[in-house]
This record gives structure tokens, sequence and C-alpha cells, in this order.
């Protein structure tokens, strides 16, 4: 199932494709890859930057060798659910460091949490010190990953 943008044609995905698998690459080896000039490759860039098809560029990093090897998901319900309870919950899960993503999700639970440590002891000082004290947190459940299966932020196009 794919869900079509009018405001950009082929050669715009094309370019998107290669980025999101080499964000490096040469404008020069860019515009090859896509049948461009280079200069028309890099106004296609630019456009496709000033309208927020690009958001920037990051490098992938290792977390184990970072000290990141266990990822968990965690499910929080909160005790309510007021406009103030999501507020407060936000301003602080967005300056724990280990959250890679948070999400106020619907269904059994309110968010639902990505994030990363080093190991199981660091998870549980992360519960107790981090993830329990935020604004309305009635209860937790908590996964670890035992096999990432597939962990991509490419998007299809």
């Amino acid at each position: 199932m794919s869900e079509e943008n009018d405001d950009i044609d082929r050669i715009d995905r094309k370019i998107l494709g290669v980025l999101q698998d080499d964000g490096r690459i040469t404008v020069t080896d860019l515009s090859e890859r896509v049948g461009l000039s280079a200069t028309a490759t890099a106004e296609r860039m630019r456009r496709l930057t000033r309208d927020g098809y690009i958001l920037g560029y990051r490098a992938e990093l290792d977390p184990v060798k970072l000290g990141r090897g266990l990822l968990v998901f965690v499910e929080v319900l909160l005790d309510r659910t007021s406009p103030d309870v999501f507020d407060a919950f936000a301003r602080q899960v967005k300056r724990a460091g280990e959250v890679l993503e948070c999400h106020l999700v619907a269904g059994g639970f309110d968010y639902l949490i990505k994030a990363r440590v080093r190991d199981m002891a660091a998870y549980r000082r992360f519960l107790a010190e981090v993830i329990l004290p935020l604004p309305g947190v009635r209860e937790t459940r908590t996964y670890a990953v035992m096999e990432e299966v597939k962990a991509t932020l490419a998007l299809p196009l």
C-alpha cells in the first residue's frame, strides 16, 4: 500500500530513496544515479529540504559500542488523562536522554516509550529514576528486545 504525494515526481522519489540509503552521497554521484545534472539535482534537494520532505541528515551509531545495548519498549498508563497531565508528562519525558521515542497512543495504555540503556541493571535504575517519577504514571509494562528483526527509518517511496 502506497500513499503517493502528487507534489513530488518520480525523480524526487528516487532522490529521496538514494538519500535515505546514503545521506553522505555527493551531489555529483547522486545526479548520476538519478539521471540529472548536478545543478538540477542540487536544486531539487534544496526544494525538497525547503518543502519539508528532507528533515535533516544524521549518522547511524552503534548502540552496543556506545554502551546502549539493551532496547526496551515501555507501555505507560497514566492515572488520569487530562491536558495538564499530558503536557507535564511530555515536558519531562523529552528531557530523558535514554528515551529515543515516545508516542501518545490509542488503546489500552497511554504512551509507548522506546529507550536504550546499557543492560537490565541500568534499565531498573531508568525505570525507578526516570519513568516512574514522570507526572501521572500509574502503571508500566516493559518489553525487553531479544532481537531486532527490522529497524529502519527509511520510508517506503
